[in-house]
């Protein structure tokens, strides 16, 4: 609908201190997001290192689920940074015997987990940039993202229980689609106002790439492992 030019000049310093707002939780997302994957990064060597052994896969989601509501709980408070880390430690933990299993069972191993990592790297980097430049909307893709990540997770432990290879490697071919999807939504939410809270927007670029980086990893050694 058309606005006077007395509403349009009304509305310049909401629209001004709305891109200011955004811009800071564009930056505190960042380097939160920074600061978490490097922690998650060290807690993932600390498992190496100790040897630990894979967790049980009803442990590992007892324990992302419970720390994900802690941190939705405490997302307006100083607390919530303190769940952030021990969320994203938590999930740095577990993958270092999974990084060990693939390091011994391929003898490539070291090849595969860097290429998988490069591949996160590009895609992160790549999309992320897209979305920042075009600055565009991405909302109409959040049921598609919602409703495959579902199905996808659904599958996932479908193939966990009943040992099923051929559905595992579609589960990670799908959630490299879904992830890659969610970082331009993400990305876009942020840019275009429609998330407010770094907290939440670190948590959900982080799943992103931790679940990229599985399921590139997993592809990988798929059709390139050398046992």
């Amino acid at each position: 609908m058309a606005q006077d030019f007395r509403t349009v000049t009304a509305t310049r310093p909401a629209a001004g201190g709305s891109v200011l707002a955004t811009n800071k939780v564009l930056r505190n997302t960042y380097a939160l997001l920074a600061m978490t994957l490097l922690f998650s990064g060290a807690m993932a060597g600390v498992a190496m290192a100790t040897n630990a052994p894979p967790m049980h896969w009803l442990l590992v989601l007892g324990g992302y689920f419970g720390l994900l509501f802690l941190t939705t709980t405490l997302r307006n408070s100083v607390w919530g940074l303190v769940s952030v880390f021990a969320l994203t430690g938590f999930m740095g933990f577990t993958l270092g015997p999974i990084i060990s299993l693939y390091l011994t069972a391929f003898s490539n191993g070291a090849e595969l987990v860097m290429m998988a990592l490069g591949g996160t790297g590009m895609v992160f980097l790549g999309l992320s940039a897209y979305a920042l430049t075009t600055r565009r909307d991405f909302s109409f893709m959040r049921g598609f993202i919602f409703a495959g990540i579902l199905v996808a997770f659904a599958g996932s432990i479908i193939a966990i229980i009943f040992s099923i290879p051929a559905l595992s490697l579609a589960v990670s071919a799908a959630f490299v689609v879904l992830m890659s999807a969610l970082i331009l939504y993400q990305t876009g939410e942020i840019i275009n106002g429609g998330e407010t809270n770094y907290i939440m927007a670190t948590i959900t670029l982080y799943v992103t790439i931790y679940n990229l980086f599985l399921s590139l990893l997993q592809l990988l050694s798929a059709f390139a492992g050398e046992r």
